[in-house]
């Protein structure tokens, strides 16, 4: 069976064969430089044919390697224009595709989840796959449902079967590994970038995103606490196993082609959404969704946003931390002194560490720029100035943030937020974010 490659070497191969190939290229650049073609047109060069083959390796493998794919993506709205428009189209395909499992496998996987007797629970089963995620792909099906009484007419449901690819566990953890390794070429497509702790992070989500039976336990949640909302659709669940999960089907646009085709007014209006799932999830349902790549939303045709995945979450019971709107407005506010006790309370300022309160101040205030009027635009241009500031070892604030520590509480969070930022940016959404702040993040209103 080859859906996953389960042999290690086979999948080592592959994964070892890209920094060799970007030797070459490098050695190929070297050769141009000898007669004269400019370092830039090199270095573009270089960039995009890595890019190219390093997201084309990444989507074939599935598993870890196209889940760090799915994640850096997000990201993508940072990079320099002259250096993303290459390789978008490369990474927005991790977002929506990926080579799918042999139809025998698939067969294999329902028999084993649902009985031997699968087929006789569905009216409808497409064997092409609809979609294709890092651990799983997606199938349209029409579900039949228990008849209501003795002899009704049994009735059905369009539904979205996901499927587990076989050995997506390994496969993952052995990705994972491999592509710690590799943290060179990914400097050379986003320079200042550190992968490693975005790896780690990952590695410690497998358990939870590999068992469908705890995703569709969450699913429910957010489907109970936005029931009947005029704004965010999740789909129910209709039935799971460990490795299948059958929820209600979702038809809209998905919102990477809002990203590459949708007008500023429905660019704008998605962001807005996405703004408010953000912040309303951990009131509503106790959850945060984690992996806010845009394979994961649809723009519904009555305008509302589904949300089709939740195999990442971050657990908040008490909802958003209310240390982060109470800090957050104390530096709209000004107040240097009362976001540097904060930030130490909360552990951000290790004990003992002398940090000038007005260079913490000075260095948080661009970040929150977005709070700081009724109507903020996210751009790509303003992530990568806010990339370049905190990246360039030149900068100042650079400096300061290696004196700043992030707890590992706040970790997620902080993961998911910059990760919804990406995404805003790359819609290019203007939105009333204040707003939406205000009503749903704890400590952040003004008193009185």
């Amino acid at each position: 069976m080859t859906d996953i490659p389960r042999r290690a070497a086979s999948r080592t191969a592959k994964l070892a064969a890209l920094p060799l190939g970007f030797a070459g290229r490098a050695a190929l650049g070297l050769g141009k430089r000898a007669v004269g073609i400019a370092s830039d047109v090199i270095s573009a060069d270089i960039q995009q044919r890595t890019a190219e083959q390093l997201f084309s390796v990444l989507g074939q493998l599935k598993g870890g390697a196209m889940k760090f794919g799915q994640a850096l993506s997000v990201f993508e709205a940072a990079l320099p224009e002259e250096m993303a428009g290459p390789y978008r189209q490369a990474l927005t395909k991790l977002q929506e595709a990926a080579p799918p499992m042999p139809v025998a496998s698939l067969h294999k996987a329902l028999a084993e989840q649902l009985g031997p007797e699968w087929r006789d629970r569905f009216a409808e089963f497409d064997d092409s796959p609809a979609a294709a995620a890092s651990i799983g792909q997606v199938h349209r099906a029409v579900w039949k449902l228990p008849p209501a009484r003795k002899n009704a007419k049994p009735k059905t449901i369009a539904v979205a079967v996901k499927v587990q690819y076989p050995g997506a566990g390994e496969a993952l953890l052995a990705d994972l590994k491999q592509l710690s390794l590799l943290a060179g070429m990914f400097k050379i497509i986003q320079p200042g970038m550190d992968i490693k702790p975005l790896l780690a992070e990952l590695r410690e989500r497998i358990t939870e995103e590999l068992d469908y039976a705890m995703e569709a336990e969450t699913q429910t949640a957010f489907a109970t606490a936005f029931a009947d909302d005029d704004e965010i659709y999740v789909p129910r669940v209709i039935a799971s196993a460990p490795r299948v999960l059958i929820t209600e089907w979702v038809d809209g646009t998905p919102l990477a082609k809002v990203i590459s085709e949708g007008t500023q007014e429905e660019r704008d209006e998605a962001g807005r959404l996405m703004a408010t799932l953000h912040f309303s999830a951990p009131a509503r349902a106790g959850l945060l969704h984690a992996d806010p790549h845009p394979g994961n939303f649809r723009i519904l045709p009555d305008g509302r946003l589904g949300v089709i995945d939740f195999g990442a979450v971050a657990r908040l019971p008490g909802g958003h931390p209310e240390p982060i709107g109470r800090l957050v407005r104390l530096a709209l506010d000004g107040d240097a002194d009362g976001v540097a006790s904060g930030l130490r309370e909360e552990g951000f300022i290790k004990p003992g560490d002398e940090i000038d309160a007005e260079a913490v101040l000075k260095f948080l205030r661009p970040m929150i720029e977005p709070l700081a009027v009724d109507e903020f635009r996210f751009t790509r241009s303003w992530l990568r100035g806010e990339a370049t500031r905190l990246t360039s070892p030149k900068s100042p604030a650079y400096q300061l943030s290696r004196k700043l520590n992030l707890p590992p509480s706040y970790l997620l969070i902080h993961r998911v937020t910059l990760g919804s930022i990406g995404v805003l940016c790359q819609l290019e959404a203007e939105a009333p974010y204040r707003e939406i702040v205000e009503k749903w993040l704890p400590g952040f209103a003004p008193v009185g």
